[in-house]
């Protein structure tokens, strides 16, 4: 009889523990990736609403919301880029609170073409168009072929692909340290690209006027 209660004993062991297969329980919301969930990109897309207070950004973000953020630490930090207008698109990088903005990084402001003296010999101009959808294409350059961008933790990250190499994408990270309507500066920690907003270029003959003829001119 005891030898019936031992078996029994160890029969629900094994059931119960094949019914938690075994495993610990897991801290909700806790998969396994908690590193990738402690890297994952702060940043809160949206538009521009009604400039109600110098320090104060209102954002119509993407997921619904409308959010109401102190920028003073951006503004003591200089990190506004770009100036704000109702109705653009924004990128901000804000507490977890999401009460105030670290950085505040105006989209609309910085699509465009953007420009500078070739480096080579300075006789032109070369430089990189950033498009909506994550596009970018290059100017006048024949050895680097620019493929997308996107904002990321409030650092700009470019792919382009460099003729003549392997062929394969090439990822580059930088700090933007400038955003104007004309002005756009941007870094790492080898290199400094500083260019200006694309003049619209003049077309053949636009300008020229061309005298009236008169009566005399066919005479002989």
């Amino acid at each position: 009889m005891k030898k019936l209660s031992v078996i029994m004993v160890v029969a629900v062991a094994v059931w119960m523990m094949a019914s938690c297969g075994g495993k610990t329980n897991q801290v909700p919301f806790d998969n396994g990736d908690s590193a990738e969930i402690a890297n994952a990109d702060p940043t809160i897309y949206g538009v521009c609403g009604e400039i109600i207070d110098e320090n104060k950004l209102q954002l119509l973000t993407d997921t619904g919301d409308t959010l109401l953020l102190d920028m003073t630490p951006a503004k003591a930090e200089e990190k506004i880029f770009g100036g704000l207008e109702a109705g653009d698109r924004m990128a901000v990088v804000p507490t977890r609170d999401l009460k105030t903005a670290i950085m505040v990084i105006n989209q609309s402001t910085l699509l465009g073409n953007w420009v500078m003296p070739n480096p080579i010999d300075g006789s032109d101009e070369v430089g990189i168009t950033i498009k909506e959808g994550g596009i970018a294409e290059s100017i006048d350059q024949s050895s680097i072929n620019y493929k997308t961008w996107r904002l990321v933790r409030g650092q700009l990250e470019i792919v382009l692909v460099h003729d003549g190499g392997s062929g394969e994408d090439e990822t580059y990270i930088y700090d933007i340290t400038k955003l104007t309507k004309d002005s756009l500066t941007y870094q790492d920690s080898e290199d400094v690209y500083e260019y200006s907003r694309q003049k619209p270029r003049e077309k053949y003959g636009e300008d020229v006027v061309l005298e009236k003829s008169a009566l005399e001119d066919f005479q002989m």
